[in-house]
């Protein structure tokens, strides 16, 4: 591999972390917004924590969108044949297009809430704050281990 090329990937390496990184400090902090939401018996608290939900998540998919491109690109630098023989990458995938699943869910969330419709309990939404930490441990020991 060409210095070039090395310099490169190295570089989008380094941005597709730091946009992932912003991107989970967003997702770890939006379902304890909820759990706060669903516990909360305040009409002023709930109406300030739907401003909050919907600015977060609306701020940090971008860095879900540009974590995706750097990590398509990453790929097509690094080949086809390396994407084929890459199995631990494969994996990756399946659990970045759950992530996404999640991340698409939470907009559905924010929406019930936007609307008083939450039937849920802040002990769900505890719960579902452990999907992406989980996730997050899988796909850091995926990229680095490569089991």
């Amino acid at each position: 591999m060409s210095a070039f090329l090395l310099s490169n990937i190295l570089w989008l390496k380094a941005f597709h972390v730091i946009f992932m990184v912003a991107w989970f400090a967003g997702i770890f902090y939006l379902p304890r917004l909820f759990v706060n939401h669903a516990e909360t018996k305040s009409k002023e608290v709930a109406e300030q924590l739907k401003g909050m939900e919907r600015r977060l998540l609306y701020f940090v998919t971008p860095f879900a969108i540009f974590t995706l491109v750097l990590g398509l690109a990453l790929i097509h630098a690094y080949g086809a044949d390396w994407f084929a023989a890459a199995k631990w990458l494969h994996i990756k995938i399946t659990l970045v297009i759950l992530l996404f699943v999640y991340h698409g869910y939470c907009f559905k969330l924010v929406k019930t809430f936007a609307q008083d419709k939450n039937t849920r309990s802040g002990k769900f939404y505890r719960i579902f704050n452990e999907i992406p930490v989980i996730i997050l441990f899988a796909v850091i020991i995926l990229a680095y281990v490569k089991p």
